[in-house]
């Protein structure tokens, strides 16, 4: 089994990576909906976590979409399949267009067969005791963060979405009995095959990219290799 422990990690085969992700999402998440008053913040309350101060929604309703939001991630980081998570902002209707997209790019994730998730790396792998330190680090950066994007307007709304892995043999978790729905096609990524060619009808989403992109943090520790950075939409810059 997983021996992933927030306090001092053993990332000793891929699922105690991928514990160790979806326990610094779920506090990020909680965190950029905070700094980036999505909700009122006195809703939030004060906690702790990576021995840092953190936000966390009050929320039943909130804290219930995120824990599930996060578990259904973590099915499909289980099977390999995902290169990049994103928590983006949407502008209140009639637009509802992206205005910031929170990147949380696991591209470099190791990629193996989901039988293969609870084998050991080594035999005896080292802890990632870096890790919480900086994990801590990356939440004390989302916590300054504001002072360096453009005000959002009031009323925004949030979701969570994945991006594929290029693999052929990758294919959208859709159906009714899953919690996935098809994203927009303007934050539709150009699909591509093992050798880099371009799938056939695959087109670059549009609000893709956005017209700023501000870096937050790389996290590096053993297999744990994430890079995470902020885009800003060309909706929030337009008149």
């Amino acid at each position: 089994m997983a021996t992933y422990n927030a306090d001092a990690p053993v990332l000793n085969n891929y699922h105690a990576v991928v514990s160790a992700f979806s326990d610094f999402l779920t506090v990020a998440i909680h965190t950029i909906l905070y700094e980036r008053s999505i909700y009122p913040r006195s809703s939030f309350l004060a906690a702790r976590k990576f021995n840092c101060p953190v936000r966390q929604s009050r929320h039943p309703k909130v804290c219930k979409w995120i824990q599930d939001a996060v578990a259904a991630v973590e099915v499909e980081m289980l099977k390999c399949t995902l290169s990049n998570t994103s928590l983006v902002i949407h502008a209140p209707p009639p637009s509802s267009a992206p205005l910031e997209r929170f990147l949380f790019s696991t591209t470099a994730f190791p990629s193996l067969p989901s039988s293969e998730v609870l084998t050991p790396f080594s035999d005896n792998p080292p802890p990632a005791a870096d890790l919480p330190e900086q994990f801590r680090a990356t939440i004390s950066r989302l916590s300054t963060l504001s002072s360096a994007l453009s005000p959002l307007p009031p009323d925004c709304s949030f979701t969570l979405v994945t991006e594929l892995r290029d693999d052929a043999d990758i294919h959208p978790p859709l159906g009714p009995d899953t919690p996935w729905l098809a994203a927009e096609p303007r934050l539709q990524k150009q699909r591509k095959r093992n050798e880099g060619e371009v799938q056939p009808g695959s087109t670059m989403g549009k609000d893709l990219g956005g017209v700023r992109t501000t870096p937050i943090r790389n996290v590096e520790s053993g297999a744990f290799v994430m890079e995470m950075w902020v885009e800003e939409g060309k909706g929030k810059f337009e008149e």
